[in-house]
């Protein structure tokens, strides 16, 4: 089969028949069915039953879909990327951050560098974690500032500082907390749990398992993002543990926030392909991101 029988199959299995499959490649019936047929004849055996009610795929058809949807995701990707590079400017800077990030330390770097680079444009956006790979190899971003660099893989960093986590609570649930605070503090409180929310959760769940310690705390709910946790604390659900630029963004009257004791660091890093590392430009605004980054 080549690339054409694959997008077929693709199509009719996806669609559930020819005509749907012929309206969504912007081409004939007739053409769909002869590639079908053409397809069926390479492999030596039938893809699809033909039934009154339409086409039904054959077991065989089913096993084949796997293999046959994980080569369209690949051709998508290499034609998105193909795509981007081509809309790509030399004097565009594409950058994506978690949302944590973009919350304030990226908006804050991008106002500061445009007073001194007035023609630069940005192509800003939100990524999380296990979108960060797809973003890359397709071009849609060249710089991803995130927490961790996905291991074994052909991603460059640069280390842009460090962030840490933090209790994030209301003043009337903790009038007298310490400059920071212990974990236990969290006994027997009302507690939003982020066990789940990447690698940062990850983070406090082993520092748990570290110190040995079985918090028994009333987990009311639990949040796959850090800005939720924190829109949750506002309205008086909970306390949570996040990272601290989110924290900082969502501080408003009646909020604080505590490091916690001992500290929980962790690093941030601007990702890139190895083959395709930040050009000058890209490279002094990672500059003034990190100055950003300290001063939080």
């Amino acid at each position: 089969m080549n690339l054409r029988h694959i997008e077929i199959f693709h199509a009719v299995y996806v669609n559930g028949s020819v005509s749907a499959a012929a309206r969504a490649l912007n081409v004939s019936q007739p053409s769909v069915s002869k590639m079908l047929r053409h397809a069926e004849s390479l492999l030596g055996f039938t893809l699809f039953q033909r039934t009154s009610a339409g086409l039904v795929p054959t077991e065989d058809a089913h096993m084949l879909f796997a293999d046959v949807s994980e080569i369209q995701d690949r051709v998508h990707a290499l034609r998105e990327a193909g795509r981007n590079m081509k809309r790509g400017a030399g004097g565009t800077l594409r950058i994506s951050a978690l949302p944590s990030l973009a919350l304030d330390a990226l908006p804050t770097a991008v106002a500061r560098f445009m007073q001194t680079h007035e023609n630069v444009k940005f192509d800003l956006q939100t990524i999380h974690h296990d979108d960060l790979l797809r973003k890359l190899y397709e071009r849609e971003t060249d710089v991803a500032v995130a927490y961790q660099v996905p291991p074994a893989t052909p991603i460059g960093s640069h280390w842009l500082g460090e962030g840490e986590l933090v209790l994030l609570y209301r003043e009337e649930d903790l009038p007298d907390a310490p400059a920071s605070v212990d974990l236990q503090v969290l006994n027997g409180r009302r507690f939003i749990s982020l066990a789940a929310s990447g690698p940062i959760g990850g983070v406090f769940s082993q520092e748990l398992q570290r110190l040995e310690l079985e918090l028994d705390v009333d987990e009311v709910v639990s949040a796959r993002t850090f800005y939720i946790a924190c829109a949750l604390v506002r309205q008086g659900v909970g306390m949570a543990v996040v990272d601290s630029f989110t924290a900082q963004a969502s501080l408003t009257p009646g909020l604080s926030m505590r490091p916690l004791k001992p500290r929980l660091t962790f690093d941030v890093q601007a990702m890139y392909l190895i083959n395709r590392p930040p050009k000058a430009l890209a490279a002094e605004f990672l500059k003034t991101l990190a100055g950003v980054i300290d001063a939080l």
